[in-house]
């Protein structure tokens, strides 16, 4: 039996690793266990090789000298291989040895209180880290099993480009895929059960909705995939609650995700889990077992990269140290069609005491020289002009969307916003000049008003006494 370590780290994705390296920073002694390699669906199935193909069909939509199709696919391929070699040796085995963190290839089982079986042997915890992931979830349509179908995880497998392919799914994946293989010269048609980007605002999903169909997607919105029908040459048709019918040389399934926790012994070790099969931890990332804590996807929380890395350290830090930090409730998100959809915090000012500012593209002088003016900024602002959330529509959103964050998590009004001198010219002029105009508004208040009168008058009088 191995002597015991302070933090089992189970699964090697963003989470576990963040994690891992948290604690042995910490002087912990960390033993991270993956069954596969480490680096996760990040690296290998998620937002590298995702990002990567959204830039190669980016530069194909935009005409630098490049075409779609088939010999330009086989370069995108090779784009994706390259960019992932690039990354990968920071999240390698050797990279966590060299940062003090003993990697340990195979699978783990929680067997008793502290203790699990990895490989057949027993190793004794103080602490374990669950971060295990999730896999793309294959809704039980009759035929689908049957039909030629790739995930998020399994599109990179691709060696050809489809000529048809039917995405079932319209959330942040569908959208991004979709409009990356379009703009490569597939023809793409997207079945959403309900509206694409459930999510977002519909003013940003009508206008992500627009680019789609630009691209040449057929976008069928409030329609789901009944049956599938294949035939021998290996392509299929796709009947819909609409009766309509999409062919497809290649199905894509990108209907969410489902956590991996079958085969962890988490019943064995009081662990619990809700109705999905996601652990449930509290705001320490702390579960229903003292000892253990859980990060990632694995968990009930929003399926983010950068939520799992946080997390995770928090749990490291918090089992090590034997604090209670909480994470932040504050979470942005992107997804990175053209033009980019980025929200945080509260993006529905419906509710009683809320309001919008916005400021279109076409009112940004970076947007207007650029050509690329469909979009906008939305700020949802509560009592005394605290900034909720927002969101923003177009180029570069993402990067944008930091200091919205920010502002936020630190409860920021839009007068203190509106008071940060920026750089102009930027797409954040959007930001903080839908901050400027609700600020300003305040000085159009019957009260503002009359204190500017005065301030005005008393100002007068001191100029005219000297």
């Amino acid at each position: 039996m191995d002597k015991l370590v302070d933090l089992l780290v189970v699964g090697g994705g963003t989470a576990g690793i963040v994690g891992s390296k948290t604690a042995a920073r910490l002087g912990a002694r960390t033993v991270l266990v993956e069954n596969e390699r480490t680096g996760g669906d990040c690296l290998w199935t998620g937002c590298v090789p995702s990002k990567t193909l959204l830039a190669a069909a980016k530069d194909a939509a935009e005409e630098r000298g490049i075409t779609g199709g088939q010999p330009y696919f086989g370069r995108v391929r090779d784009r994706i291989t390259a960019a992932i070699r690039a990354i990968e040796p920071a999240d390698s085995p050797e990279s966590l040895e060299a940062a003090g963190v003993e990697v340990r290839s195979g699978t783990a089982r929680l067997t008793a209180d502290g203790e699990a079986e990895v490989n057949g042997r027993r190793i004794r915890f103080r602490n374990a880290l669950i971060a295990t992931g999730s896999h793309p979830t294959v809704p039980p349509v009759p035929g689908l099993a049957h039909a030629r179908m790739v995930t998020s995880d399994t599109v990179w497998d691709l060696t050809e480009l489809p000529r048809r392919m039917v995405i079932i799914g319209g959330g942040p994946i569908a959208c991004e895929l979709g409009q990356a293989f379009a703009r490569l010269g597939t023809r793409v048609t997207i079945l959403a059960r309900t509206g694409i980007l459930g999510k977002e605002t519909r003013e940003a999903a009508a206008l992500v909705r627009n680019a789609l169909t630009a691209d040449g997607v057929t976008v069928a919105e409030n329609e789901s995939a009944r049956t599938v029908e294949s035939t021998n040459d290996g392509s299929s048709t796709v009947l819909t609650s609409k009766g309509n019918r999409f062919d497809a040389d290649v199905l894509l399934v990108a209907a969410g995700r489902t956590p991996r926790t079958d085969g962890l012994g988490l019943d064995t070790a009081g662990v619990e889990l809700d109705d999905a099969g996601q652990i449930l931890v509290d705001q320490a990332m702390r579960t229903s077992n003292k000892r253990i804590w859980a990060a990632g996807d694995v968990t009930q929380n929003p399926k983010f990269t950068h939520l799992a890395g946080v997390h995770a350290s928090t749990a490291a830090s918090n089992a090590i140290l034997g604090l209670h930090r909480s994470v932040s409730s504050v979470i942005p998100r992107v997804t990175f069609t053209s033009p980019e959809v980025a929200a945080v915090g509260i993006t529905d000012a419906s509710a009683p005491g809320l309001s919008l500012s916005t400021v279109n593209l076409d009112d940004t002088d970076r947007a207007i020289t650029e050509g690329r003016t469909a979009g906008f900024a939305q700020l949802v602002i509560g009592t005394r002009g605290r900034i909720l959330g927002g969101t923003i529509v177009g180029p570069r959103a993402g990067e944008s969307l930091a200091e919205l964050t920010l502002a936020v998590q630190q409860g920021m009004s839009t007068r203190a916003l509106a008071g940060v001198t920026h750089p102009y010219p930027t797409y954040n002029d959007a930001v903080w000049n839908a901050a400027i105009s609700h600020a300003r508004a305040g000085l159009d208040s019957p009260v503002a008003a009359a204190a500017v009168r005065l301030l005005s008058a008393v100002a007068r009088l001191r100029n005219g006494r000297r």
